[in-house]
Parts: structure tokens; sequence; C-alpha cells
């Protein structure tokens, strides 16, 4: 699936955390497609800061075109997880990460990106920064054992297009605080040989 279908069945969950002020924003390979190389995605990464009174109301307006079920959401609140929606036309799969309580997830959050999908002003997405998305695509890269091509592109990717844009200190200072230091100096180094 290219990156157009799943932006659109993306924009219409957004629209719906938008008009119900949840604060979210999307990461994942959607935003380091947009930040990077773009590429055929399975999936959606939105990450929100659901509470319990948004639930039915986030149900309703999204049980038409999606499968959403509440008490996945109840729990994934309670166990601070994630829950499924599914575009019930395509069967494409939103992944919706609750909001961590930390302040790295608060500091995320406050640093999320517009991203402006037309000329019209009200048609945009919040992505996670380019930074974070890297940040993320290392520690997963990592976690899978460091086999992921996928994951490493995706990095390399945002490297080359965000090149000059990126704020390098930040990089640096939570790559270490997520024990991605190494795997940022190589993606750097790798990026600069290109």
């Amino acid at each position: 699936m290219t990156v157009a279908e799943p932006l659109s069945i993306t924009r219409i969950i957004a629209k719906v955390f938008e008009d119900l002020k949840i604060p979210y924003f999307i990461g994942g390979s959607l935003a380091s497609s947009l930040y990077g190389i773009p590429r055929a995605t399975q999936d959606v990464d939105i990450v929100a800061d659901i509470k319990k009174e948004d639930v039915s109301v986030l149900v309703d307006n999204l049980k038409d075109r999606f499968y959403i079920d509440q008490d996945m959401i109840f729990d994934a609140l309670h166990r601070k997880s994630s829950f499924n929606v599914i575009h019930l036309k395509t069967m494409f799969k939103v992944d919706v990460f609750i909001l961590g309580r930390d302040d790295l997830s608060k500091e995320e959050i406050g640093r999320k990106d517009r991203y402006q999908l037309s000329d019209d002003p009200l048609d945009q997405i919040f992505l996670a920064s380019a930074e974070d998305v890297l940040l993320h695509k290392l520690y997963w890269y990592k976690l899978g054992g460091y086999v992921s091509e996928r994951q490493w592109n995706d990095v390399i990717g945002i490297l080359q297009v965000q090149s000059g844009r990126l704020d390098i200190d930040y990089l640096v200072k939570r790559a270490e605080q997520r024990g991605v230091s190494e795997l940022l100096e190589k993606a750097l180094k790798e990026q600069s040989d290109i």
C-alpha cells in the first residue's frame, strides 16, 4: 500500500482527534516516509493523549467507518498500552498508543510538527518531530537485533532528506538516554558517506 491511502485513512482519525481536542501525533513508517524516503506501510502508528471521558465520543465518531472497540480502549488506558482501529472499507490497521505520563513522552508531544497535506490550511496532521521518529527507528532497530533493513533505511532516509534541519544536539542527548548513541553515530557517518 502506497503512502497516499494510509495518509487519507489516518487523516480521518486525526480530524476526529482534532475535533475532540485530543492531542496526538503520528509516528512510525508513515512519519518516516513523510520526513524521509517514502515506502509502503502495513499500518500507521498514532500516539494520543486519550482520557477516559473521551472514549465513548471517540467511538461514536469513528464506528461508522472503522472497527473500534470501546473495551479495548479502556484496557489500553488502564495498561498504558495501545489499541487497534481498522478501516472497514480497506481493512487498513491503525495502532493507537496511549501517551505516556513520563517526561520524555510529554516532551515528544510538545515537539510534534504540523504537516500540511494540501493548500487548504485546515488539511493538516501532526507528526512526531523528525528527530523523535529517527530516535524511535534506531531504538526499534536495536530492539529487533540490528537486522531490520527497513528500520535502518528509514533512519538513513530521514538523515538524507532532513539534512541541515535536524537538531543534532537533541539527537545526541536523547540517543544517549535511549542507549542508541553508537547507532546514531554509525547512521550519521553512513549518511555523510553517501
